[in-house]
């Protein structure tokens, strides 16, 4: 039998590696959070649950289905070939505003806004799905206008005023960090679409005045802002949530009280386990929890936008478009829930990707992570890897005419 040497074990492992046909390092980024989330959870809502259940374990256990249907529809999404949200992210937008229109209709109210669905045990924030439809819907639609986007004002405005529709109604709930969410995003796609800068500049003018608007219109948005500037001067109303979550970081220092030791989940944090899980690890964790959290989010922001690149650079730009647009939901979703809660922004009301609580949070993103899965495994099947550092060009999405079979897979669908 003929002996190997050690530079052909290695050479083979090697190979063998480049072969594998998934991501393993976002697989295993996305388990540790939702692990790391599951621990957390648990110990910030016995309190609360006890009192309101008579279980300890009551949301742990709401927390742990969600997972496992979050799991489940994972494998069927991972399944879905890329080519089928090509063709049906149109039909997934007239989806997204019919739920959004349905919760203000028939929506639950619940701390004074109107954004759940609640079907017996079953609640469904449409705010969420909302958000990775019409992400699907601008990638699409950047891809099938990409010269409109390019020459002419009409092609840049017509992604704003479906965001504009969309943004409406989750005004309406009020959701405001939504929105937010959703419009920095739309901003970077049409940049990396090649929109032109002076639409970037009026389009940041006109959102500036808006949101000046909009907090200076409601008052709870007020108090959010003055709260925000100084929490201590009014620490037992407008300020509290903001200084009780300080009180955590503090308590929590480098290495934390220890797993279970908080004091501010005794609901002295309102909303400890959902918006706020992240001061809670913190005083639990200590600063060294929260780094871990944060470098496994920005692995997969920063494995996103690889695999964003590497699309673009074979000429896949609707894949491209997805995995940047889930690249930067994901940041600007983690420094809006870690910025609310450490003080550097004003609180908002969204979850940690794939930490807090939340079974439409959690089964969305896991969904936009499931995306991302696919999208890589369809290049690896291809045959199309990484290029060395150095070799590297800088890719435009090619026009329309010279991506005739791209497409061909999206010709049946009416131009929207």
């Amino acid at each position: 039998m003929q002996q190997l040497s050690l530079s052909e074990i290695f050479a083979k492992q090697h190979d063998a590696q480049l072969a594998r046909p998934y991501n393993l390092g976002l697989i295993l980024a996305a388990v540790a959070l939702f692990s790391i989330g599951f621990i957390i959870i648990t110990s910030a809502s016995m309190p609360v649950a006890d009192r309101l259940h008579d279980n300890p374990y009551h949301f742990a256990i709401r927390h742990g289905i969600y997972i496992l249907l979050a799991l489940v529809v994972a494998m069927f999404t991972i399944s879905l070939p890329m080519r089928f949200w090509r063709v049906f992210n149109p039909y997934l937008l007239f989806i997204a505003a019919g739920m959004l229109l349905t919760v203000l209709i028939v929506g639950t109210p619940i701390n004074g806004a109107k954004r759940w669905i609640v079907a017996g045990p079953i609640t469904i924030q449409s705010a969420e799905l909302a958000k990775l439809f019409f992400f699907l819907y601008l990638a699409g639609y950047l891809v099938r206008h990409y010269e409109q986007v390019q020459e002419n004002i009409w092609g840049f405005v017509k992604p704003i005023f479906v965001l504009c529709v969309l943004s409406f109604m989750l005004l309406l709930q009020p959701d405001f960090g939504t929105v937010v969410v959703m419009f920095s995003t739309t901003l970077a796609l049409l940049f990396l679409a090649g929109a032109r800068l002076w639409q970037f500049f009026a389009l940041i003018f006109g959102a500036v005045v808006m949101v000046v608007f909009l907090i200076v219109s409601s008052e709870y948005r007020k108090a959010r802002i003055t709260g925000f500037l100084n929490p201590w001067d009014d620490p037992f109303n407008s300020g509290y949530q903001l200084t009780q979550s300080l009180m955590a970081y503090g308590r929590g220092s480098w290495t934390g009280q220890g797993l279970g030791n908080s004091l501010q989940k005794l609901e002295f944090l309102p909303e400890a386990h959902t918006d706020f899980i992240m001061s809670i690890l913190a005083e639990e964790l200590g600063y060294i929890g929260v780094l871990v959290v944060m470098l496994l989010v920005f692995y997969i922001i920063i494995t996103a936008l690889r695999i964003g690149s590497l699309a673009l650079n074979n000429e896949r730009p609707f894949e491209a478009f997805i995995a940047y647009a889930i690249g930067v939901w994901f940041c600007l979703q983690t420094a809006i829930n870690i910025g609310g809660g450490s003080g550097l922004l004003p609180t908002k009301g969204l979850t940690l990707p794939l930490v807090s609580y939340g079974g439409s949070s959690l089964i969305v993103m896991t969904i936009a992570v499931s995306i991302l899965i696919r999208i890589d495994f369809e290049m690896r099947v291809d045959g199309i890897q990484a290029m060395p550092k150095g070799s590297r060009k800088k890719a435009q999405p090619k026009p329309k005419s010279k991506r005739k079979a791209q497409s061909e897979s999206v010709s049946e669908v009416s131009e929207i």
